[in-house]
């Protein structure tokens, strides 16, 4: 699937997704778009490594919904169990799955997004769009960041075990390695960091002036078309939020903000995208 899709075009896919998901703001919606993003997970291959990556950041945040929203929903009024000033109430806990579901949403959308797409494909299509060379590279970095800890970690456990660090199978045994490893894990990464960036000064990565790439982006029409198309509903989205909350009498201006920023972000996508120059 990447390998065929300009990797703008999925960027443009999950960002439509995610915002056309914030403004329905209902479970089902919700509930769909995490059900499609197993689906095409699945289909690439990657379903096994989406729902680990995916469960490590959700489950936490399930655990903090359901203690605060379902024990101390200010707002509940059907009281379903109470303990002093802890009170379940079915407002918190329908309050609690909402936006679990939506966070699982996003979550799944963003795994499907960063385990299919091409990374040096991605930062090509941007560069050949004159975006700024450093926002490429962050966003380069947060997508290759979870991979680069993990065979950091990789190295720093096999160094330790060689030298005599002997992990057993108890929680203890492996928290005491976890502790062990992380000095090593931190050290390692800030090393890396600084001679990476010494690597990016030698080949003039902040010089102004045309940039060649060896990387060679494929687009179509079609594609083109179709980050249009998602443009457009994403921001009729956007539109129908906005005056559906304005009409209510409940959006705020920072809500306007953010919906009008995510609407200029999207315009910036949705452009048809050359080869590199």
């Amino acid at each position: 699937m990447a390998a065929r899709l300009n990797p703008l075009t999925t960027l443009m896919a999950a960002a439509a997704v995610l915002v056309i998901t914030t403004a329905a703001a209902s479970w089902a919606v919700s509930l769909a778009v995490a059900a499609g993003a197993v689906l095409l997970a699945a289909a690439a291959g990657t379903v096994r490594r989406v729902l680990l990556a995916a469960a490590a950041i959700v489950v936490p945040f399930w655990l903090s919904l359901l203690l605060i929203h379902g024990l101390f929903f200010p707002e509940g009024r059907t009281v379903l169990a109470s303990w002093g000033p802890a009170r379940v109430t079915a407002e918190g806990l329908s309050f609690a799955l909402e936006m679990g579901l939506r966070t699982a949403a996003f979550v799944l959308v963003l795994m499907v997004f960063s385990f299919s797409v091409r990374v040096p494909e991605l930062v090509a299509a941007l560069a050949a769009r004159r975006v700024p060379p450093q926002v490429c590279y962050v966003l380069a970095s947060t997508l290759l960041l979870a991979p680069l800890v993990a065979a950091r970690l990789e190295k720093v456990r096999q160094a330790q075990e060689s030298r005599g660090l002997v992990v057993g199978r108890g929680p203890g045994s492996r928290a005491a390695a976890i502790r062990l490893q992380m000095v090593p894990l931190v050290l390692g990464l800030v090393h890396d960091a600084g001679t990476r960036a010494q690597a990016l000064d030698a080949r003039g990565f902040r010089s102004a002036g045309p940039r060649t790439s060896y990387t060679e982006v494929r687009d179509s029409p079609a594609q083109a078309a179709f980050r249009i198309v998602a443009l457009l509903l994403a921001v009729a989205a956007i539109v129908w939020r906005i005056a559906e909350s304005l009409s209510a009498g409940s959006v705020s201006a920072g809500s306007l903000a953010a919906l009008s920023l995510s609407a200029l972000s999207l315009s910036g996508l949705s452009l048809p995208v050359g080869g590199p120059g």
